[in-house]
């Protein structure tokens, strides 16, 4: 099993990631869970999968575990969620010092860790990630949030988990697409400021997406390890140094906007679409060199994403896309900052995008023919 310490001034936490954490559960909890009864937050999904293994090991700790089981899907990251929600923690009684288990995908993470933050100002909360986008982004790191009509993201709390368990088998039970998903943030990694890391991918991502053990845990824990890193240096965002981890995000919310946050668009797609297009924007403006880009674009096609924002079949047009950017939780006095690149592993932070220049840029890759 690795252990990697997020280092948060005055609460520092543990992510283990390795096989078989999820029946061990009782286990690895031991000094969290104060209570006999213990709330746990899943989706249907995760609970047919994983209920069982989970629910016999925290009884055989003495604990009386209490499901709430949500539907599957990014609209459970809404208003009436967290409210029913909070108001089940409430009927259930949980105190400031307990703490809630989110096991699930980053919705179920996101939703768990904004009604934590919430609930009677502020009470713990464990995240236990069973999708590989889950277990090396969304569950380290303390960003909780739902969507709203305006947009993704829009309403949350930065709120610190207690205690990560990224337990590698259940991404056994993941379907394909939701693994590739998940490659598309363990890709981020090597493009922010790890060159050697996107060449390990382009050498090891199919083989760790095949199901190699080693590998995936390798990839797992490197990037809970840069992750951790960028996250002590910048909890909450205030120097830029963090703003390094949205690489491919602004485009690809955009194109989840557009999709209307559904299943045609999954959101690691879609940041594996965005990275591709910061790629290319930042060729189109001489940061960085054409052929680098498209050996982004490579490799994200050749495990088996999307690299085409054509292939998405969409029929607006790119001054659409760029009205969804208008409403990203990133501008600031009118202005949105772009990640963009000047080669690979060498992302920054570019205040100065004229939006009426990216509009066309997008107008030409909706029009690119697909491969």
């Amino acid at each position: 099993m690795a252990v990697i310490r997020v280092d948060i001034a005055q609460r520092p936490y543990e992510v283990r990631v390795g096989q078989g954490l999820l029946a061990e559960i009782g286990a690895e909890c031991r000094g969290f869970l104060r209570k006999r009864a213990v709330p746990v937050i899943t989706d249907a999904n995760v609970h047919a999968a994983w209920g069982d293994i989970v629910e016999a090991s925290l009884r055989a700790h003495g604990h009386e575990v209490h499901w709430r089981i949500l539907p599957a899907g990014e609209q459970t990251k809404s208003w009436d969620e967290l409210a029913a929600t909070v108001n089940w923690l409430l009927s259930l009684e949980v105190e400031r010092g307990d703490h809630v288990i989110a096991l699930g995908g980053g919705v179920i993470g996101d939703l768990t860790g904004f009604c934590a933050a919430v609930l009677k100002r502020g009470c713990k909360f464990i995240q236990i990630p069973t999708t590989l986008l889950a277990q090396v982004d969304s569950s380290v790191g303390g960003k909780t949030a739902i969507n709203t009509p305006a947009g993704k993201n829009l309403v949350g709390a930065f709120h610190q988990p207690s205690l990560v368990l990224a337990d590698l088998a259940a991404l056994d039970t993941l379907p394909e697409r939701e693994r590739l998903a998940g490659y598309a943030e363990v890709v981020k990694y090597g493009l922010i400021d790890d060159a050697d890391f996107f060449a390990w991918c382009e050498a090891n991502g199919a083989a760790m997406l095949a199901g190699d053990g080693a590998l995936r845990e390798y990839a797992v824990a490197h990037s809970v390890a840069a992750k951790a890193r960028i996250v002590a240096e910048d909890e909450f965002e205030t120097t830029g140094k963090r703003a390094l981890l949205n690489l491919g995000h602004t485009f690809g919310h955009a194109l989840e906007a557009e999709t209307g946050f559904s299943s045609q668009l999954l959101h690691g797609e879609g940041v594996a679409l965005g990275m591709v297009l910061a790629a290319r924007y930042s060729a189109r403006l001489g940061h960085m060199s054409t052929a680098s880009a498209e050996r982004v674009a490579r490799h994200i096609a050749e495990v088996g994403l999307r690299a085409e924002i054509a292939e998405l079949g969409l029929t607006c047009d790119g001054a659409a896309l760029v009205r969804h950017m208008l409403h990203d939780k990133k501008m600031d006095a009118g202005t949105l900052p772009f990640l963009l690149m000047q080669g690979i592993g060498k992302t920054y932070l570019d205040k100065q995008v004229d939006l009426s220049d990216v509009a066309p840029f997008l107008d030409s890759e909706l029009a690119r023919p697909i491969k």
